[in-house]
């Protein structure tokens, strides 16, 4: 009796908790939990800089937007680059025999020194000094933004990296799903943290939280970094051969149609970012929802992810194609943006609540989906190159289609109200955001039409199982 029912447990964790099953001989779930601490902390990173500081600039500090837009957006202008340092952490070269963690050590240190001279340069930037002028704040600030945003970038290419070179090829899915919801939980408990911490606000107060989280980054990527790559010499070694970056780039290129892919993951991308500042003004301005129901948005939109994320690693589990589960996030998402749209005309908080919801899940599918099929392209085994890849081009879209969406926004609320788009769309204060709207459902097509082909041209190197659309005939 005592057997079967440990055996009945057993079975009963696996089926029911969906990282249960994640942990191996050689990768135990300590040691992989202890790893996914640098995404903790690129968590915090993002949540401060997206987030927190955003509105202490702007409100506390009397920053202007344009400014302080400018100083949010400057951390996208590496993302490009984290192709680069992934090739890099695959041949780097030293005596130590350490390929990752160097890598993920500097961009420690790059966050660390960008959090530390942050609060500093903020507020010199907002003219409340006598020791500088702001020019000299805007410098210093702009420079710790790109310092941090390089930093965060660099370690979590390098950190994925690592991961995938400790975790056994068949736990490689779930192993990437338990750090993608390490990274929300981050950012979540990130949120809450620097939210009480920073509800009374003053500079000196300003000073200790933002500097406490340059310390809290540091300790942590040091506790997950400690005793997690081993050393070999011999693969790092000075005298060892190193093909070119764009050879290398280039044969990367050709295998795995992963033109295609890249194209389909930025359309994607794109697609599921360009609502991230419109959400919650469409609620208040338009369904006349309060500012704590505006604020439960984001919770609605996190946990819709994270039960993407979970339900990712049982489909990628049980093999379900990683194409086909970023296709039918895609395709949940042109329902959810269906919905946002159809809650203004039918003033529906509720269906535009699971809208909103829909619009988190379908993004999650995507993102993993996407991450999992990359990380079977390869090339000998450069699985920085390959996760730099699809770190760089997911990065680069999401910033670019929140700038796209907001400017898109504007302008056609702009035009509506001047009356040049007709009597009848200047009784619409709706049409700017329904238009970004109908944007996002057309690029959700369009990425469809893109990795419809690749569901069966890459379905054996991904170690498929049965379809679930039919994408494999849709037109490429």
């Amino acid at each position: 009796m005592n057997a079967a029912m440990a055996k009945i447990w057993t079975q009963t964790g696996i089926r029911f908790l969906p990282f249960a099953d994640v942990i191996s001989s050689g990768l135990p779930l300590s040691r992989l939990l202890r790893l996914s601490l640098f995404q903790v902390s690129v968590g915090m990173a993002v949540v401060l800089l997206n987030g927190t500081l955003n509105r202490i600039m702007i409100v506390e500090l009397g920053v202007g937007a344009a400014l302080v837009a400018a100083m949010v957006s400057l951390p996208l202008l590496f993302a490009p680059f984290r192709l680069l340092v992934g090739y890099r952490s695959d041949t780097h070269r030293s005596y130590l025999g350490w390929k990752r963690v160097p890598y993920i050590w500097a961009g420690t240190l790059l966050q660390f020194g960008g959090l530390a001279i942050m609060p500093l340069a903020l507020i010199v930037l907002s003219g409340d000094t006598v020791y500088g002028s702001v020019w000299v704040g805007q410098l210093a600030a702009a420079l710790a933004f790109l310092l941090t945003g390089i930093g965060l970038h660099t370690t979590q290419t390098a950190g994925l990296a690592l991961a995938t070179d400790l975790a056994p090829s068949e736990s490689r899915p779930r192993v990437v799903a338990l750090l993608y919801v390490m990274l929300l939980i981050g950012m979540v408990i990130s949120a809450l943290g620097l939210g009480k911490l920073l509800s009374d606000f003053s500079q000196l107060r300003l000073i200790q939280v933002i500097q406490g989280c340059a310390v809290a980054t540091l300790m942590l990527n040091l506790i997950a970094l400690w005793k997690q790559e081993a050393r070999d010499p011999t693969q790092t070694r000075p005298s060892q051969a190193r093909q070119p970056f764009l050879e290398a780039w280039l044969e990367f290129i050709r295998n795995n149609r992963a033109k295609r892919f890249l194209v389909a993951l930025g359309l994607g991308t794109a697609a599921f970012s360009m609502q991230d500042i419109l959400l919650e003004p469409y609620g208040g301005q338009i369904l006349q929802l309060t500012v704590s129901a505006t604020t439960l948005l984001t919770g609605l939109l996190a946990g819709g992810t994270l039960a993407a994320f979970a339900l990712a690693a049982q489909a990628l589990h049980r093999g379900v194609n990683a194409l086909r589960l970023a296709a039918s996030g895609a395709l949940i998402g042109i329902f959810a943006f269906a919905a946002v749209i159809f809650a203004a005309p039918l003033e529906s908080a509720m269906i535009f609540r699971v809208g909103t919801a829909g619009i988190g899940f379908g993004g999650g599918l995507f993102a993993i989906g996407t991450l999992v099929a990359v990380m079977h392209m390869d090339v000998a085994g450069r699985f920085g190159l390959a996760l730099g890849a699809w770190g760089a081009v997911q990065a680069t879209a999401a910033g670019g289609g929140i700038a796209l969406g907001g400017a898109i926004r504007d302008l056609v609320s702009t035009l509506a109200a001047n009356g040049l788009l007709g009597e009848v769309a200047m009784g619409r204060p709706a049409l700017g955001y329904t238009v970004v709207y109908h944007i996002e459902i057309a690029l959700l097509f369009a990425t469809l039409i893109a990795i419809g082909p690749l569901v069966s041209v890459m379905g054996k190197e991904l170690r498929t199982a049965s379809a679930m659309f039919g994408l494999a005939e849709f037109p490429g």
